[in-house]
């Protein structure tokens, strides 16, 4: 097996002409030919694809939104390369082919397939456009469409990685490649057996460099971001945060499941279970030492503490004055499970059931649709979910203060409480 090294780069590190500038500089001293580049969509372009879905929904003229996105990226081009350079084509072909795809009819029932359509595109033209640029400053790579090598189930938006077919594709087509030159690839995107893409969930970039990594017991994984390492708490929320010089897959892992944004939840196990080094360290001050996250066998004793926004409190009453029991918890779970809906927080009472759950289009509804027969329902949106391991008093106090809880939970290491934005 090759000596594999995983770059990857989120969208702020590709938002413009400079900071793509700024990524071929980082490689250029640190390329080795067994490396895979893995880019996401270009600064908020999956937002702006979203905004188009969202038009497109509400029977909306969308037209003008797909000119300033494709004008976005070509003004990004336009300072990169030559006039003639065959990326301004290649632009305007793929933009062309998503105002053919928006053309397709979109309803509730069929929007998670068509969102994973859609959405692959801001990874499919960033991934050009560094690409072709990287090999007009000598760092000459190959273009890797991810699909052809990430398998998956048809659970679009939040879709299951076929393991041992992925690693089929990636012995017989990625490493023939990596062998002779480094190769540039999509983050966030798959395909299923039927050949639909999907998606891998919400800024799944990182998972698709653990994918690569496991699946090639790569040598590292590094995640390039916009701040200096993992630290404690969101620099932008919280003052005085602390970054982590190392953390430790459990410890790392735990953080990213109660929400924390730097890491997706999914990229730690593969890469743990391998005991494959991961690396997060800033396009801003590259030669900086970042967060290793590896096994460390001290623990960590630094309140760290996660926020989540747009947070639904949803609670299930039983109607017949019976008490909760297994089976209606087995209920409720069985639908989260088909409506592919997480639990960030749960709380069971006597006689009713509460979870705090992500906001996603039609899944609130559905969800009530399907329990309302047997529960009676309640729920609250626009809410935060604040998280703090290893918490101590003060922290709780400062955190409580002046909000409107509406649940709240502690536990030995861990302190939740939902409540009503400040």
């Amino acid at each position: 097996m090759l000596k594999t090294f995983v770059f990857k780069f989120g969208g702020a590190s590709v938002k413009d002409a400079p900071s793509i500038i700024n990524l071929s500089k980082i490689l250029y001293n640190r390329l080795r030919n067994h490396t895979i580049i893995v880019i996401s969509a270009m600064g908020k372009t999956t937002n702006a694809l979203e905004s188009i879905l969202e038009k497109k929904l509400a029977e909306e003229d969308f037209s003008w939104n797909i000119t300033k996105l494709k004008n976005y990226h070509l003004e990004i081009c336009a300072d990169l390369f030559e006039p003639q350079h065959s990326i301004f084509h290649q632009v305007e072909n793929l933009f062309l082919q998503l105002s053919r795809d928006l053309q397709q009819p979109i309803n509730p029932d069929n929007y998670d397939q068509f969102y994973d359509q859609i959405i692959a595109y801001g990874e499919l033209t960033a991934t050009r456009i560094v690409q072709e640029y990287l090999c007009t400053q000598n760092i000459f790579c190959i273009w890797q469409d991810a699909r052809e090598l990430i398998h998956t189930n048809a659970d679009f938006r939040f879709a299951k990685v076929d393991w041992e077919e992925t690693k089929r594709n990636i012995k017989k087509q990625l490493i023939p490649i990596l062998s002779k030159y480094p190769v540039v690839t999509q983050g966030f995107i798959g395909r299923e057996k039927q050949g639909k893409t999907t998606t891998l969930g919400r800024e799944g970039s990182d998972f698709t460099a653990a994918i690569l990594g496991a699946c090639l017991k790569s040598q590292s994984v590094t995640i390039w971001k916009d701040v200096a390492g993992v630290l404690n708490a969101d620099p932008k929320r919280f003052p005085n945060t602390v970054k982590f010089d190392e953390l430790d897959y459990q410890e790392a892992a735990e953080l990213t499941y109660y929400g924390a944004s730097v890491i997706h939840p999914k990229t730690i196990k593969p890469l743990a279970n391998q005991s494959i080094p991961l690396y997060v360290k800033s396009f801003l001050a590259p030669d900086a030492s970042g967060t290793l996250i590896h096994h460390v066998n001290q623990s960590n004793s630094i309140p760290c503490i996660v926020v989540k926004d747009d947070q639904i409190l949803v609670s299930f009453k039983v109607t017949d004055f019976t008490f909760i029991q297994e089976a209606h918890i087995h209920e409720v779970y069985s639908e989260l499970e088909r409506l592919k809906l997480k639990v960030n927080m749960l709380q069971i009472s006597a006689i009713s059931i509460s979870i705090v759950i992500d906001k996603q289009l039609f899944k609130l509804e559905k969800l009530v649709q399907a329990m309302k027969s047997k529960f009676e329902i309640r729920y609250n949106e626009s809410l935060q979910l604040i998280t703090v391991k290893n918490h101590h008093p003060k922290i709780m106090a400062e955190l409580m203060e002046r909000r409107e809880i509406l649940m709240e939970q502690v536990t030995r290491s861990t302190f939740q409480l939902v409540s009503k934005p400040l």
